[in-house]
């Protein structure tokens, strides 16, 4: 009997030990990093009209065949490289005899006629980012040699295919892009599942058989590592499909902020044999989009953080890897993103492996740029994306087209391949119950978006453009997304830059013009400005505290935090905090440090957390305070000075070196100051800095500090001695009051001014500016806000430090020397500018000002025009402002922004405003 039993546990065992997976061989390489050349053949363009070879998957474009085209290339002019031929041969295994083998091509651009051994695969396909696949059991010749041609046209016969792909705001490439490989199985095989795991466990899934398949379909949910979870399910197969239901108690559902995964395995058994297995990795999740209400993740509301992703990298176009979507999408992580749109078509798909994996609400969308597919060509296209993305947790919204390329006779069809039904969404319109309103203006509209009665969630908002648009003006949207409980949030347009190496340009990156300058990061992922705004606006823990610049002489140590998350509780987060010294090098000392307890916060509510300060925690410069995720990522780091702009200035001063004490000498048409080698000259007409000299050096900083907005008439100048200083006092009418200078014995040279405005002025740029040539600078330190620029409605993301970078002339989204050199820098105590001849510091001695460091270089020339972010920065190159300009997107100017991009405005009982500025020439290094 015993012998009976263990007979008949082995067969059972047998049985599952053969039981078959799908076998895969890639005739391509797997990816971008990794390709196999192929013969081809393009017929026009570079490289044209004769056998080469070409590493596939790639777009030929980018490999040195035909030619570049953005936005359209089949219509006013044609691109001349209509078709290209590759040629490949290869072997299938003789053990392969008798299985059903299908050839796979990840995606293809366009048109694409496969043959094997000279007879066609099947009829072209039509659309060109899409998986398709033939059987071509009965063409191949099993443990021979076979020979796969295959012909693509780049642009389709299809009008709809182009106009909807083709006639497109991004680059058009061609050719085979993602991989191309063959699957074995059983002739009775599971052909493709549409499953639904929801976050109480509830799992369901039509299985659907190919084949003469009968018997059953088993399947069995684990933990990745195969632990077995609940109870195995199983279903008869019926008319070739079998469903299955039940549940999975105490599973961990998955969500952006945890994103729990498991597997499921999929069995058909017939008798006592498994005949074919396939695996899923699955999250349990469930999405609702609640009419008039919001979507919900799992029971809870949720606003979505997002950008548009193109899949683009600047050497290889279209083709991608695993690897760039691991570094796209923990960039947005890293951004406390929680979001990603696919713009404008389905990724490959291992970006969406690793959204499931790392947390990413994904919008998953059928192409149609502006202009939508005709029926027949775009069902089979609906279901090869539901077909192939249907099982991933991430994918919460499918969109049928984009801004007016939605063809409505589709809508239904999603639903048909997926079991989930999640919404569909038209981007750009108000449609099934959401408002993806593209580009509208702050607080718009009457009678929609913050004033209607949908849910909203604008599938673009602020148009990146150069350094403009993404987190210029997100601080404002934002807070008032987050106080309209109908906002689910929003997507900013773009998450790169758009560009490429164009090797008949010398290697040039080229963006075309002012089309795809977009991003927030660069081609190469390099963080502009917007990166480092983003990530604190966005941040899940806030900290009403974060808008000020400063700690207040009564902080006790108590800060109050406000949890963003959408589900996770505050007592999930790790927070620590540095009490640090600025010195004159980069960077800072740590004179203290710990860590605080995280407060027990439900989402949506505040709590408190308390430092423990050291008794002499007021003497010190600064405190940080960082919040890390359950995953050890920055969440952010918060800055605040606790040390004066003017305790700052007093240490910062240099030591006397003589007694001798300061001379001045009037001359004709100005009064000469002189101590040691220092000398400088006072313009008796205006007031300003005429002339500085160290020794025999001349130092090119004059004609200053004039202001950049008011008027100033000289009233009277005069010159005195005070001590072993000498000082030259200037009074004016007009909004300019005084300009008091003042060297003394060392041979520092302070400025003091004054200025008044009137009630309620509105103005571009408050403060006073100086003339000095760029050309001069070789670097800058500071003790400020960085290391990046800022604007008006962009002053988030760049914390207090003292920062070094070195001079550059870098255009935003042209050239990605980052961070720019040029432009606005936030509550700068002291900065120092590294020159050719002398080092020329700068110390503030009031708090709250801004260095302007010379003007941007601004895109310029037909097709490169900056549009609304464009701006006409104040005069001088260096200047001391009070108030800053506001940058625009771009499609919008800055006053259709929001609050922060308003212009300047003074008190109704008017201003006065009053700094002193050290300026210290220091010794040739």
């Amino acid at each position: 009997m015993m012998r009976r039993v263990i007979g008949t546990l082995l067969l059972a065992l047998s049985g599952l030990a053969f039981a078959e997976v799908t076998q895969v061989r890639y005739l391509s390489g797997t990816d971008k990093d990794h390709r196999v050349d192929w013969e081809f053949m393009v017929n026009g363009g570079r490289n044209s009209g004769a056998w080469k070879t070409i590493p596939v998957p790639s777009n030929w474009e980018m490999e040195g065949f035909g030619t570049y085209r953005y936005f359209n290339d089949w219509e006013k002019d044609p691109a001349p490289d209509t078709t290209g031929i590759y040629r490949h041969k290869f072997d299938v295994p003789a053990d392969w005899q008798g299985k059903r083998i299908d050839i796979v091509f990840g995606a293809s651009m366009t048109d694409t006629l496969v043959k094997i051994n000279g007879q066609p695969a099947g009829a072209v396909h039509q659309g060109g980012f899409y998986e398709f696949r033939y059987d071509i059991s009965k063409l191949l010749k099993p443990g021979q040699s076979n020979q796969l041609e295959v012909t693509v046209n780049r642009f389709s016969a299809n009008a709809s295919v182009n106009r909807a792909e083709r006639s497109a705001d991004f680059w058009l490439f061609s050719g085979i892009y993602r991989p191309v490989w063959l699957e074995a199985k059983p002739q009775d095989n599971i052909d493709r599942i549409s499953l639904d795991a929801r976050h109480n466990g509830d799992f369901s899934a039509d299985v659907f058989l190919d084949g003469q398949a009968d018997g059953k379909v088993v399947a069995r949910v684990t933990t990745l590592d195969g632990k077995a979870l609940g109870k195995e399910m199983a279903a008869p197969v019926v008319d070739g499909k079998a469903h299955l239901q039940g549940n999975v108690a105490k599973v961990t559902p998955w969500s952006a902020e945890n994103p729990q995964r498991y597997k499921v395995n999929f069995q058909l058994v017939s008798g006592k044999k498994v005949v074919h297995e396939v695996s899923k990795t699955i999250g349990f999740r469930t999405i609702e989009l609640r009419q008039r209400d919001g979507v919900y993740v799992n029971g809870y509301k949720v606003r979505l953080k997002g950008s548009n992703r193109h899949t683009i990298w600047p050497t290889s176009g279209r083709a991608s890897s695993k690897e760039l979507s691991y570094q796209d999408a923990k960039l947005m992580k890293e951004m406390n993103m929680n979001a990603v749109r696919m713009s404008h078509y389905p990724p490959d798909a291992h970006f969406l492996d690793v959204a499931d994996e790392v947390g990413l609400y994904v919008i998953d969308e059928l192409t149609g740029w502006q202009k939508f597919y005709d029926t027949d060509v775009s069902t089979p296209l609906v279901k090869e994306l539901v077909q192939r993305d249907q099982h991933h947790p991430s994918i919460v919204f499918w969109a049928n087209g984009n801004e007016g390329g939605f063809n409505r006779d589709l809508d239904k069809l999603f639903a048909q391949w997926d079991t989930q039904n999640r919404p569909v969404i038209h981007p750009w319109a108000n449609f099934g119950g959401i408002d993806t309103a593209h580009y509208p203006t702050y607080d718009c509209c009457a009678t929609s978006l913050f004033h209607g009665r949908d849910v909203f969630m604008p599938t673009e908002f602020l148009h990146g453009l150069y350094d403009g648009g993404a987190g210029a003006s997100l601080d404002d949207w934002w807070k008032e997304m987050l106080s309209n409980p109908l906002s689910a949030g929003g997507f900013i347009w773009s998450f790169a830059d758009e560009g490429i190496v164009r090797d008949d340009k010398n290697g040039q990156i080229d963006v075309a013009g002012n089309l795809a300058p977009d991003g927030i990061v660069g081609p190469y992922r390099e963080k502009e400005g917007s990166y480092f705004a983003v990530k604190k606006i966005w941040t899940p823990v806030y900290l009403p505290l974060s808008e000020m610049a400063f700690l207040p002489p009564t902080f006790d140590g108590r800060i109050t935090l406000e949890n963003r998350y959408d589900m996770t509780n505050l007592n999930q987060v790790k927070l620590s905090w540095q009490l640090v010294k600025f010195g004159r090098d980069a960077g800072h000392t740590v004179v203290a440090k710990g860590g605080a307890r995280a407060p027990d916060v439900a989402a949506g509510m505040r709590g408190v957390t308390n430092i423990a300060l050291p008794a002499d925690w007021a003497q010190q410069d600064a405190l940080y305070f960082t919040a890390t995720d359950r995953d050890g990522r920055e969440i952010y780091t918060w800055s605040w000075m606790i040390a004066s702009a003017q305790k700052v200035a007093q240490r910062m001063q240099p030591a006397a070196a003589s007694t001798a004490a300061a001379t001045v000498t009037e001359l004709a048409d100005g009064f000469e100051l002189k101590a040691g080698a220092l000398s400088a000259v006072i313009d008796k007409g205006t007031g300003y800095l005429r002339s500085l000299k160290k020794g025999d050096v001349v130092v090119p900083l004059t004609n200053g500090p004039r202001l950049v907005a008011g008027t100033a008439t000289l009233k009277s100048i005069a010159a005195r001695r005070d001590g072993n200083d000498v000082v030259v006092q200037a009074e004016f009418g007009g909004n300019l009051r005084k300009v008091n200078w003042r060297l003394n014995a060392a041979g520092t040279l302070s400025v003091n001014y004054a200025y008044n405005m009137e009630a309620a002025k509105y103005v571009d740029a408050l403060g006073v500016t100086f003339d000095y040539p760029d050309a001069q600078v070789r670097s800058m330190r500071w003790l400020g806000r960085g290391p990046y620029r800022v604007w008006k409605n962009r002053t988030q993301g760049v914390e207090f430090d003292v920062w070094q970078k070195d001079y550059n002339d870098t255009i935003t989204g042209l050239s990605w020397n980052y961070p720019e050199f040029k432009g606005f820098h936030d509550k700068v105590y002291w900065a120092e500018l590294a020159t050719r001849d002398l080092p020329v510091m700068f110390i503030n001695h009031s708090d709250d000002i801004a260095l302007r460091v010379f003007t941007p270089r601004e895109a310029s020339g037909e097709g490169f025009e900056p549009k609304s972010t464009h701006m006409d920065f104040p005069p001088g190159d260096i200047s001391f402002l009070n108030a800053i300009l506001p940058i625009g997107t771009k499609f919008h100017p800055p006053q259709e922004l929001g609050p922060s991009a308003q212009r300047a405005r003074t008190p109704n009982l008017g201003i006065w405003l009053e700094n002193t500025i050290d300026i210290v020439i220091g010794d040739r290094k």
